[in-house]
């Protein structure tokens, strides 16, 4: 019902705004990705989704109409409400849960708060196709990388270091060089490490 909204923004919180439009006030509930990408300029357009309850009417604000689309695929999940949706994109940006459920990354879906495995594999079970056919990705070009960071990351785990600092430090390289071989991930990991 309303799609967009622009306006006079009056008040920015982490997981919210209220956007003026042309007098009338508008409480507008965000991911702290849109909080991030939100400037701190006085004119402001989100893009919404209003969820229509028995007991209440929320309206979600996006700064992409990609961001709102993950979040529309994610409240479809069974089990998954849209707090639980806003908190995923709030944990990853909206990339991150694209390539997570496209690559099956079980892990990665479940480090968000509140989500545990039953739900993580719900996810990506409901969603893969989808996720592959609305953005065109390729689940050939998702393996090679994917089993080229896991590799790597298994190799530093071995090797003894910390796990979370070196799935950042891996996840840079990548990045910057996302066709990088198993050794050349470990060799520059190591100098960053």
């Amino acid at each position: 019902m309303i799609t967009h909204l622009e306006g006079k923004l009056v008040e920015k919180n982490p997981t919210d705004v209220v956007i003026d439009c042309n007098g009338v006030g508008y409480f507008v509930n965000i991911s702290l990705h849109t909080f991030s990408q939100i400037p701190d300029r006085e004119n402001l357009k989100l893009y919404t989704y209003l969820q229509v309850r028995e007991d209440s009417h929320s309206l979600y604000g996006f700064s992409s109409k990609v961001e709102r689309e993950i979040f529309k695929l994610l409240i479809s999940v069974s089990g998954i409400g849209a707090n639980t949706a806003r908190t995923m994109l709030s944990s990853l940006t909206p990339e991150q849960v694209k390539e997570g459920i496209a690559s099956e990354n079980v892990a990665l879906i479940q480090s968000v708060k509140g989500i545990g495995a039953k739900t993580a594999q719900r996810v990506i079970i409901d969603l893969k196709d989808k996720v592959l056919k609305v953005y065109g990705m390729d689940e050939l070009s998702l393996a090679p990388n994917n089993t080229n960071k896991d590799e790597a990351l298994s190799a530093l785990d071995v090797l003894g270091f910390n796990k979370k600092q070196s799935e950042k430090v891996v996840d840079k390289i990548l990045k910057a060089q996302p066709d990088a071989l198993v050794e050349q991930i470990i060799k520059d990991a190591l100098k960053n490490l």
